[in-house]
């Protein structure tokens, strides 16, 4: 330990200050995130993703006319290369979607739209680009996961219904595309989580955008982060009767294993996002029958409340909104992507806005200097 002592960060960087936003930020004391100023669960309510996402890319939310040319924007841009829906083919069956979204980005990366050191206005271009085909990539690999013919995207429906297009052949009922858009709301921004910090740390050296998402990809498919809302469907799954909740939770920590979907490092009293995702989990559940599911999520979360304070985060609830909208579980941290691409893409402009080459230090706690001891003497 050699660094003064106001040099020393906590383990995993925690009450750091890295830099200043403007994008986003968490009263916790108010349960409260705010997106350029407007409360989440407000944005959720009155918005359709549409608008959020130019919120977060342009920093006010759009007039009509904006809106409309900014989804005319996304939607020209959904279409693959013929190539890069090729190489999805080739792709192993057995990976994980997760890393078939990093492979189509890093494809992506390599065409001429996608080439050279950004801009603010370079990156925001791409990131439009990549918000509009990321659903369309994400629609191919579960088709073609499950030996169907892909289905192409289209142009005159909003990019949650053509979504649900492309991956199911229909549109379902409104209140289910609804639930989905405001889902996407909620997931959009979140500070400097994992793989925010990734990006913005990646395209502090000057890289480019499809790059700094692909390193974020790779730190959100992780249980620790975006990975935790197919952790929690896995557990419902396991659980699977509302008569065996009580017992599993008990069991669990007694043996202080880890319950997915609980606690948050920046939400000890709550998170206000939980109660709108909340809300589309008995929604789901009443238009596609999963009581149980709803039975279940009662049982952890007022035992986990009442025995050790630990509210649920927001991909606790998520978990079964996507199951009953029929997505396959390991969809979901790939759906986590379509809204946090926008995120992403914010941060990144503001960090070459006014950049700076993010390189620490570390305290080195490893051997002292030492002689090197010659092959034959060391035995």
């Amino acid at each position: 330990m050699n660094a003064p002592e106001k040099y020393r960060a906590k383990k995993g960087l925690e009450g750091v200050i890295f830099d200043t936003t403007s994008v986003s930020h968490v009263l916790p004391e108010e349960k409260s995130l705010f997106y350029r100023g407007y409360a989440v669960h407000e944005l959720a309510d009155q918005c359709c993703f549409e608008e959020v996402a130019f919120l977060l890319l342009h920093g006010e939310l759009p007039t009509a006319a904006q809106l409309t040319d900014f989804a005319e924007q996304e939607r020209s841009a959904r279409a693959l290369p013929v190539e890069l829906q090729k190489v999805i083919e080739q792709l192993p069956a057995e990976g994980h979607p997760m890393d078939a979204v990093r492979t189509a980005v890093s494809f992506l990366g390599m065409l001429p739209e996608f080439r050279g050191v950004e801009t603010p206005e370079s990156a925001l271009r791409k990131g439009v680009s990549l918000l509009a085909k990321i659903p369309t990539v994400i629609a191919a690999v579960r088709r073609i996961g499950r030996g169907e013919a892909v289905i192409p995207p289209r142009a005159d429906l909003s990019l949650s219904e053509n979504f649900f297009q492309m991956c199911f052949g229909e549109v379902p009922q409104p209140e289910v595309v609804g639930a989905f858009d405001g889902a996407l709301t909620l997931y959009a921004e979140h500070g400097f989580n994992a793989s925010t910090f990734t990006a913005r740390v990646i395209v502090s050296t000057q890289s480019d955008l499809p790059s700094a998402v692909c390193g974020a990809i790779g730190a959100l498919k992780g249980n620790l982060h975006g990975g935790a809302n197919e952790a929690v469907m896995h557990m419902l799954l396991e659980i699977d009767s509302p008569d065996r909740a009580q017992s599993w939770i008990d069991n669990a920590l007694e043996s202080k294993a880890k319950v997915m979907g609980f606690g948050h490092r920046l939400y000890r009293l709550g998170d206000s996002r939980v109660p709108k995702m909340t809300a589309y989990r008995e929604q789901m559940a009443k238009l596609r029958g999963g009581e149980r599911w709803e039975a279940i999520s009662r049982v952890l979360e007022e035992t986990m409340v009442e025995r050790k304070n630990i509210h649920p985060n927001l991909d606790f609830p998520a978990g079964p909104v996507y199951y009953l909208m029929g997505f396959e579980i390991p969809l979901y941290t790939p759906i986590f992507v379509i809204a946090r691409v926008v995120g992403w893409t914010a941060h990144v402009v503001e960090q070459i806005t006014d950049n700076r080459l993010v390189r620490p230090s570390a305290d080195y706690v490893g051997a002292a200097p030492r002689a090197v001891t010659p092959l034959a003497l060391r035995g």
